[in-house]
């Protein structure tokens, strides 16, 4: 038996999923995707990422890394459903392709390999997807590889992510022997047909040795959907049968509500499981119609809260979620939310206030493009040539204005400088990073004021590399590039209260401000500096406040003497004089940074590190070396455990002792070691360290 190829009908809003692959790098989310579409009929060869020619990794860094850098979106039909697809990166310098799709995403699967189960990327991409409360399914891929333990990854499911999964499938045969799963709800054993390569299958009862299993299992299914279905508790309580079509639809609504994650299992490489992976998405994972109505604001109007349903007759809603750069013009990806954006139609940008014109519109599969005349609520496609609109704006109807909340991202933490290696390829160089700024907001650039360099930031070295190799292979510039940088950040050791005072006679009108300023301590050392103003009796007149904010919060970014920015600190103003003639905005814009300098000449500076949360993957006969080495780092080891015939190294490490870490962890493994890594915090760098640090950056400033 095989599963019938996609059909080319759909049956309306009901039966259209939007999805997400998100998983650790390596744990199969290409791999996965790509017989998703071979078995819905979207492609007629499958790709391997070894081989480099899978469809949604298109770019040549993609192909040649065997890594997921850009987000890919494609679609596909399975038994009459519309399924829209985002690929996402697995790597942590590319957090931001996944941060953005799963903005606009209404489920995702999650995929863990067997082996290792729940890895450091995999709970960051479960924390994106918990903070937009995108409903999720589990896929255990991996299940042949030796190591492979389903009961184990499912355990890690549950204790690292916080979550409750209910494994709907159960594998029969482990690791090599590996032949089929067990539908719990319905009962039967699917095997796979090895002659086929997996393509095929059969259905038998279950084996007589996971009977008890099987029971156990469905009694957790049952106790999940029966929290969100009365009649399934009453039923289960008194001892009645339940239907299995009742207890998908039970399931279902505790999936959508967040309660519960659904975990399948299989090996996407051998084909095995994908059919049945894309019946559980059809089966569990919401529809636009299962969510909540998308939430906005009037423009100008913080408190005015409206909502947009998922309907292609409302007023248009759409947010643009990523841009790519392109000859003909960018590129910009579109979630419609609500209504229809039509081919030729003029609609707003709500937070530029400005028309824009909607020229030409897609249906995106990878790189390549099917041409459309309308996006309907639920649809996701892109549009070519907008001139205005940028990841995180919203188009909408002029009459029915709303603004949809903007996406987060996190700042880079590391930085190099880059310069055009001749004069001809300067101005290309400045086009080709303004193009590249744009299309990742992770990714910044600025020119730095005492040496005039331009000065690149990213994520981590992968995502700088990348970049160089994208300016010179894409843009055709020729650019030298300096050491990588920590983006280092400054707090002080403690509160303080100081006075900024900005009083100038020049003849005529003078300048006068003065502030009082309270600086103290944020729990977080992270966000910059926090602003508020507890100024009674108009001591300070209100038109100055904003100019007193923006005193102190651009000094903050400025960083002072030694140009890295202040993080953890709240600076409340509580009183100041003005002058009824000499008082301006530009006079208290002084006077609050003449009030941080002074707090900074009072206090001790505690300068601050990004600690990368790392995971080392190594053989058992390594595990002394790579932990000497790792101590010798600063690293702060909390965990050794096994995966397979491997040990697991937990932890975190400053970033200052990690460049160059992948080359050294190589040769002490005899290359068989690999190592994970994402920003988790700021702490103090230690005092010796710091000294040594401060003095390497004062004596670069002084020689600029």
């Amino acid at each position: 038996m095989i599963r019938p190829m996609g059909t080319t009908t759909t049956n309306g809003l009901a039966r259209t999923r939007n999805i997400g692959i998100i998983a650790h790098i390596d744990a199969g989310k290409t791999t996965v995707t790509e017989r998703i579409l071979y078995f819905s009929g979207k492609i007629h060869k499958k790709g391997e990422v070894h081989d480099g020619n899978t469809v949604t990794d298109y770019m040549p860094e993609e192909r040649e890394r065997g890594i997921t850098i850009k987000s890919a979106a494609t679609a596909c039909e399975w038994d009459s459903y519309k399924i829209t697809i985002l690929d996402t990166p697995g790597h942590v310098d590319f957090t931001a392709e996944v941060e953005r799709s799963l903005r606009v995403l209404d489920g995702a699967v999650g995929v863990f390999c067997a082996v290792a189960g729940v890895q450091a990327q995999s709970e960051t991409v479960w924390r994106q997807a918990s903070r937009y409360h995108v409903p999720r399914i589990c896929f255990i891929n991996k299940i042949d590889r030796t190591g492979g333990d389903f009961d184990k990854a499912v355990r890690s499911i549950k204790e690292k992510l916080g979550t409750t999964p209910v494994p709907i499938q159960l594998p029969i045969g482990r690791e090599k022997d590996f032949r089929g799963v067990v539908d719990v709800i319905a009962g039967q054993a699917i095997l796979f047909d090895e002659a086929s390569e997996g393509h095929e299958f059969t259905t038998a009862p279950v084996p007589a040795d996971m009977s008890d299993a099987v029971a156990r299992a469905r009694e957790a299914i049952i106790d999940a959907a029966s929290h969100f279905d009365d009649s399934i508790a009453e039923r289960f309580l008194e001892g009645g049968e339940i239907g299995a079509s009742e207890l998908r639809l039970g399931l279902r609504k505790a999936t959508i509500a967040g309660k519960v994650t659904p975990v399948c299992c299989g090996s996407a490489l051998k084909n095995k499981g994908v059919q049945q992976l894309l019946d559980a998405v059809c089966e569990y994972l919401p529809s636009p119609l299962d969510m909540p109505p998308i939430k906005g604001r009037l423009p100008g109007k913080e408190e005015a809260e409206v909502e947009r349903l998922p309907d292609p007759t409302g007023p248009l809603a759409a947010l643009a979620f990523k841009t790519i750069g392109d000859r003909n013009g960018d590129l910009t990806f579109i979630r419609v939310y609500s209504g229809e954006l039509v081919n030729g139609s003029m609609v707003t940008n709500s937070r530029k206030n400005k028309p824009e014109r909607i020229n030409r519109l897609y249906k995106m599969h990878a790189d390549k493009r099917e041409a459309v005349e309308k996006l309907s609520a639920g649809d996701m496609g892109a549009a070519v040539g907008l001139k205005l609109t940028v990841t995180g704006d919203t188009l909408c109807d002029r009459d029915n204005p709303v603004v949809l909340g903007a996406m987060n991202f996190p700042d880079p933490v590391i930085s190099m400088s880059i310069a055009p290696k001749t004069t001809a390829d300067r101005e290309k160089l400045s086009e080709a990073l303004s193009q590249m700024v744009k299309e990742d907001p992770t990714f910044h650039r600025h020119t730095d004021e005492e040496t005039g360099e331009t000065v690149i930031s990213g994520m981590g070295e992968l995502h700088l590399d990348i970049k160089v190799s994208v300016l010179t292979r894409e843009h055709k510039v020729d650019a030298e590039v300096g050491r990588p940088k920590v983006a280092y950040r400054q707090t002080f050791d403690r509160p303080i209260e100081v006075e900024g005072k900005h009083v100038k006679q020049t003849g005529g009108h003078g300048q006068f401000g003065v502030v009082k300023v309270r600086f103290e301590l944020l729990p977080s050392a992270t966000g910059g500096v926090e602003f508020e103003n507890e100024v009674v009796g108009g001591r300070v007149p209100t038109e100055y406040i904003p100019a007193v904010e923006d005193g102190i919060k651009n000094f903050g970014k400025r960083g002072g003497r030694l140009k890295w920015p202040f993080v953890g600190l709240r600076a409340t103003l509580f009183d100041g004089k003005a002058h009824d003639v000499d008082s301006s905005e530009l006079a208290f814009i002084s006077a609050a940074e003449l009030a941080f300098r002074e707090a900074i000449e009072r206090v001790r500076i505690v300068l601050l590190e990004p600690m990368m949360k790392i995971e080392v993957e190594c053989p058992e006969a390594n595990v002394g070396d790579v932990i000497g080495d790792l101590n010798s780092r600063r690293a702060q080891v909390s965990d050794v455990s096994y995966s397979g015939t491997n040990r697991v190294i937990s932890g975190k490490v400053p970033l200052a002792e990690l460049f160059q870490y992948s080359t050294t962890l190589r040769s002490m493994t005899q290359g068989r070691g690999t190592y994970s890594s994402e920003p988790c915090e700021y702490t103090p760098v230690p005092h010796l360290i710091a000294e040594k640090v401060l003095e390497a950056r004062a004596e670069f400033l002084n020689q600029r």
